[in-house]
């Protein structure tokens, strides 16, 4: 058996979160099987983000590191960091979370090509906490995975208070 790299062990990482068996209890795509439009759209916590808004927002930044992944420089997502959600339809929440499933496929893509001497280089950028750069790629790469992580808790959290508001 050979060694597993460090790009697989990220590559491990990535998926148990997405839609394998991570630690913490169930995968993203898991606890967004039976979310509807209606539940997606809810706001059981007025000040909090919805699970579309939250959705939208992993969307996001799955592109963007893998923008940055590409070579291209650190910024704030070019969908925005809190992409607009627009109508709340069933059809438009099908697609947002066809969208999610494709942003991480395209992600573990772009991992997939990076060496890994690369994976120790600092990214091009200036160090910049809010938007994350100027870090090295593995930092990058394990950050994505925490947040996604931390993001999919909001909307197990989530999906429970809308089950009880709608």
């Amino acid at each position: 058996m050979a060694q597993a790299t460090e790009i697989d062990r990220i590559l491990d990482e990535l998926s148990r979160e997405f839609e394998g068996d991570p630690w913490h209890g169930s995968p993203t795509r898991d606890i967004l099987r039976d979310v509807t439009a209606a539940q997606a759209a809810a706001r059981p916590l007025p000040a909090a983000h919805s699970i579309w808004e939250l959705v939208l927002h992993m969307i996001a930044w799955k592109n963007e590191v893998t923008r940055r992944l590409s070579g291209h420089p650190a910024s704030e997502p070019l969908e925005g960091d809190w992409p607009p959600v627009g109508e709340t339809t069933p059809e438009r929440w099908t697609a947002a979370l066809e969208d999610l499933g494709r942003s991480h496929r395209t992600l573990l893509a772009a991992v997939r090509e990076l060496s890994e001497a690369r994976l120790l280089e600092p990214t091009k950028d200036p160090r910049d906490r809010a938007t994350g750069a100027g870090v090295s790629h593995y930092v990058l790469l394990h950050g994505i995975v925490q947040h996604d992580v931390y993001h999919s808790g909001q909307i197990a959290m989530l999906k429970k208070g809308s089950a009880g508001f709608l």
